[in-house]
């Protein structure tokens, strides 16, 4: 059994996508962090960086003690080596999905979570913040365009690669981007809306959270966005 510790944002998406793949028995503990759940004493001593998602599995391969995982791209890798699904044994395989789960890490997510930030949460409204990540996302729709002009998926197969990149495209039209400038990535990304899995992993989230209440109330931005190493 895992303990999904999660909310529904692209990060929480992914997990909730593999997890209804696989079919790996889950409960969804919610963590509202536009009321701050993310600072409770308990979510802590799981996710030490006050982010989520994060995991508890129950019944780890060693058989050994429960284990606690956070950050997104980890708790994927860990899934995938749990369940053996989703990330090849092939060197050359595992190691394609791994560095594009990485550009997904370090570059879709970081890159379109500022986007969002800048052209719908900023207190004013900053055109060079706002033209630079817009761009940017921009840009990297385009790799991702390139990298699925041959392929299906992102590294060949369906993978976990896939599951962390697809949620960031989801808000496309917030982050002011057109599919349709992007042919490969629209038909990926229209394959992987039309898996059921998917379908039922954004089920999910409207049960999570009905009203889809976006952060919008100052006092929800300065728990989300007002943190401090002396404040956190």
């Amino acid at each position: 059994m895992i303990d999904l510790y999660y909310w529904p944002t692209p990060n929480g998406h992914k997990i909730t996508m593999f997890l209804e793949e696989t079919g790996i028995p889950y409960t969804i503990h919610p963590v509202n962090i536009s009321k701050g759940d993310q600072f409770k004493p308990e979510f802590l001593a799981i996710a030490p960086n006050n982010r989520m998602p994060a995991i508890v599995d129950q019944a780890p391969a060693d058989g050994g003690r429960p284990i606690s995982i956070f950050e997104s791209g980890a708790i994927l890798i860990y899934l995938a080596e749990k369940t053996g699904k989703f990330m090849p044994a092939d060197l050359r395989k595992r190691f394609d999905v791994l560095q594009w789960l990485m550009w997904q890490m370090g570059g879709l997510g970081p890159m379109a979570g500022q986007n969002h930030h800048f052209v719908q949460y900023a207190p004013e409204k900053i055109p060079y913040a706002m033209t630079r990540y817009i761009n940017e996302t921009n840009r990297l729709y385009g790799v991702l365009n390139k990298r699925l002009a041959d392929r299906e998926f992102v590294a060949g197969d369906y993978s976990i690669a896939d599951m962390a990149a697809y949620p960031w495209v989801v808000p496309y039209e917030r982050q002011q981007q057109k599919l349709e400038d992007f042919p490969h990535l629209k038909r990926w990304f229209e394959a992987i809306y039309a898996r059921p899995a998917t379908a039922r992993a954004y089920k999910l989230a409207k049960q999570v959270n009905p009203d889809k209440a976006p952060v919008v109330d100052e006092e929800s931005k300065k728990i989300l966005f007002g943190q401090t190493a002396q404040k956190g």
